[in-house]
């Protein structure tokens, strides 16, 4: 028995083979009992995303198991086996685990340490527990993996560091600030980014949105979308002296916010601090602004740069992440290989006490009546040897069963010291089991000597 994991991603197969191979909410109860339909699979768990299709599984057989998932993904998807073999990936055992403690740790993801998947695997953890898809391995591998995903973000903070130029510009806007709680936003332009930065902006604390853009219906949109106010492109300056930040993401070919009107501004509100970022290409704001007083100001190139720092200190994370991993796998395996030889060991301590009763019963029926005390003593003596006897044995198979040869070594242990029916018991062993009187046999007795009869 092993777990396996068989699934695509971003890194091995492209959107039209990802998109054929997800699973819709709707399905994955379907696609559960399905799998489940399959004596190969014991246990299992789908998860499925944008970026991976990836199905868990406890197997009585690693081949035949991988076989059974690809041929499930092939029919469900009707893409040909070869091109299934050849975008899908397969993990065993211990490779498995480390695979998925990565997934949920944000090591595995198109974007280095995120945190959204780490919900992800979780959920579809909790629908296939809720389906009663899961069996205890499966149901250890996951609880383990989230366990680490949590660890691996707490202790290394690899998700603490921002990656993506819109988040840049809101933790620059945290050095500056300090506490966003309260302050108010004046995004110039209507596009995706400017959405993006304004959407992060708010969810740190940033109350007041106030939108302008040259079509004012989408700046109405947008500022929607927040609560805001959309203000007409034309007056931009009497709302500037409002805002504590300014994101402008424009198309303009010239200057959108100039240096003296700026500085005009900035007088009559003498002491004020803005931050202004400017994420557009061309640039919409004069450079010059940045060196008015009480005003900070940012383009791409200082956000790229805060982006390309942040991911050197993700990476370096991602080295700390790992080693907890490492760490996690073999406390899985450790686990997982002692679980499989536990029927065997429960069988040879079965059949030793078995041995043990059997034997007591037939010696203590031989010494007649013994006290209390000496019946203690040859109880003790023969859970002794028994103990002795089998103690090397078990503690070895425990040791192999975390290398590869483990299942060698059970085979080993069961050949040579199992019967092949543990429960085939003649009837004198049955008795003796069941605490009852043996029968033993009798050998022929010497014929007693002829009586003198006086005679000679």
């Amino acid at each position: 028995m092993s777990v396996v994991s068989i699934g695509v991603n971003h890194k091995t197969a492209p959107v039209e083979i990802r998109e054929k191979l997800s699973f819709s909410e709707n399905s994955l109860s379907d696609a559960l009992d399905r799998l489940l339909d399959q004596p190969v699979i014991l246990g299992c768990v789908i998860i499925s995303t944008c970026n991976r299709t990836e199905i868990y599984a406890h197997v009585t057989d690693v081949e035949s198991g991988i076989e059974t998932i690809r041929s499930f993904l092939q029919h469900k998807s009707g893409v040909e086996p070869v091109m299934i073999k050849k975008y899908t990936y397969a993990f065993a055992q211990h490779k498995t685990a480390r695979h998925l403690f990565r997934v949920a740790a944000g090591l595995d993801s198109m974007l280095l340490g995120e945190t959204q998947i780490l919900g992800q695997v979780r959920t579809a953890y909790q629908l296939a527990q809720k389906h009663n898809a899961t069996d205890k391995v499966i149901n250890t591998l996951f609880r383990q993996a989230i366990t680490v995903g949590k660890q691996a973000r707490t202790e290394t903070g690899i998700d603490q560091h921002a990656v993506s130029i819109s988040y840049a510009a809101v933790e620059l806007a945290k050095q500056i600030f300090q506490d966003l709680t309260g302050r108010s936003v004046l995004v110039i332009g209507a596009g995706k980014m400017s959405e993006l930065t304004a959407k992060h902006l708010v969810a740190n604390g940033v109350s007041g949105v106030i939108v302008s853009n040259r079509s004012y219906d989408r700046a109405v949109c947008l500022a929607r979308q927040f609560g805001g106010q959309a203000v007409k492109f034309n007056q931009l300056y009497r709302y500037l002296e409002a805002a504590d930040i300014v994101i402008s993401c424009t198309a303009a070919t010239h200057y959108v916010v100039r240096a003296p009107e700026m500085q005009r501004t900035l007088a009559e509100n003498t002491g004020k601090k803005i931050m202004l970022i400017d994420i557009a290409v061309p640039r919409d704001i004069d450079p010059a602004v940045g060196s008015l007083p009480g005003v900070k100001l940012y383009d791409i190139d200082d956000l790229q740069n805060v982006v390309d720092n942040n991911l050197m200190e993700r990476k370096r994370a991602a080295i700390m992440a790992d080693a907890i991993i490492e760490e996690a796998v073999e406390e899985f395996s450790r686990w997982q290989g002692i679980q499989y030889v536990v029927p065997t060991v429960t069988a040879l301590k079965k059949h030793g006490e078995s041995i043990r009763q059997r034997e007591m019963t037939r010696a203590l029926s031989k010494l007649g009546d013994l006290s209390a005390h000496d019946r203690k003593i040859i109880e003790s003596m023969a859970n002794t040897i028994v103990n002795q006897l089998l103690h090397t044995p078990v503690t070895r198979l425990k040791e192999y069963a975390l290398t590869e040869h483990g299942p060698v070594y059970q085979e080993a242990v069961e050949k040579l010291f199992l019967p092949d029916n543990p429960d085939d018991l003649d009837e004198s062993d049955r008795r003796a089991v069941a605490g009852q009187p043996t029968k033993e046999k009798r050998g022929k007795q010497p014929k007693p000597a002829a009586r003198a009869s006086g005679q000679h």
